[in-house]
């Protein structure tokens, strides 16, 4: 396809997506033969095509998915879709981590450390929830990570902290997290934080009522715990265990063997 043809799906697309309740959907045989700009789709992609339900076993390689991420990266690299966001943030921060990992953590919206790094949860709380995935049995590198929003959401001149992105700066954000997720097809997606939830479900409700129990988000399960910055916050045990307690439910969903220590753990 050529480039001015490219442009013109995508502005479609993209107009599509800001006057419809419902959003443009495309099936991973398109999306695969547009991210490699050719005719014909990658080998392991073909392979199951014209076969029934060849679309839902889309063998999609590591390396066909790190490609397939980059066009989208690079639209969120220079989204200006909220002017006050994109002039006031240093640089998007996307997502980092295994692009064909089995399991996914998703953020609200990234901090002033994020912000001057370019990835997420590298700040105070990034540090613990990589305590939590290494406690888990992962390294960082094997899991996804990502928010809901890609600019740090804009704070006052000389005024210190996060504030929470709106209903409006979320759901402007959230198709590229829609893409994201449609492109790693994770097994089990972890939302941190109501913000998250909020983000991905359209649910707001207090986290007593949300966490610990399965929900789901395109068909994907999906685990509701408490955002790392909380337990930075309240450094009581019980807290912690509770969020360890949920990410027990991800490894046995996963079936992975859990260990006694991992079982008596706490954050």
């Amino acid at each position: 396809m050529k480039q001015p043809a490219l442009d013109f799906v995508i502005a479609a697309l993209e107009r599509i997506r800001d006057t419809s309740e419902r959003l443009p959907r495309a099936s991973k045989n398109k999306l695969a033969q547009l991210s490699f700009g050719r005719a014909r789709p990658p080998a392991s992609v073909e392979a199951t095509a014209g076969r029934p339900g060849a679309a839902d076993r889309t063998q999609v390689t590591p390396s066909n998915k790190t490609a397939m991420l980059a066009p989208i990266r690079e639209r969120v690299r220079v989204c200006t879709r909220c002017p006050h966001l994109a002039s006031s943030r240093t640089q998007t921060v996307f997502g980092v981590g295994n692009p064909d990992a089995e399991l996914m953590f998703i953020g609200e919206a990234p901090g002033a450390d994020e912000d001057r790094q370019g990835e997420p949860f590298v700040g105070r709380a990034g540090q613990l929830l990589t305590k939590i995935i290494k406690a888990m049995g992962f390294a960082r590198e094997d899991v996804y990570i990502a928010n809901v929003l890609k600019c740090r959401p804009d704070m006052p001149k000389s005024s210190f902290g996060n504030r929470p992105p709106t209903p409006e700066e979320m759901q402007t954000c959230l198709p590229y997290l829609g893409e994201q997720i449609d492109v790693i097809q994770p097994k089990l997606l972890v939302a941190l934080g109501a913000v998250a939830v909020e983000g991905l479900l359209g649910t707001r409700g207090t986290m007593r009522e949300l966490r610990g129990r399965w929900h789901s988000y395109k068909g994907i399960p999906l685990m509701i715990t408490y955002h790392p910055a909380y337990l930075l916050r309240n450094q009581s045990n019980t807290e912690k265990r509770k969020v360890w307690e949920d990410l027990l439910q991800v490894l046995e969903r996963l079936e992975k063997t859990i260990s006694e220590k991992q079982r008596n753990y706490f954050l």
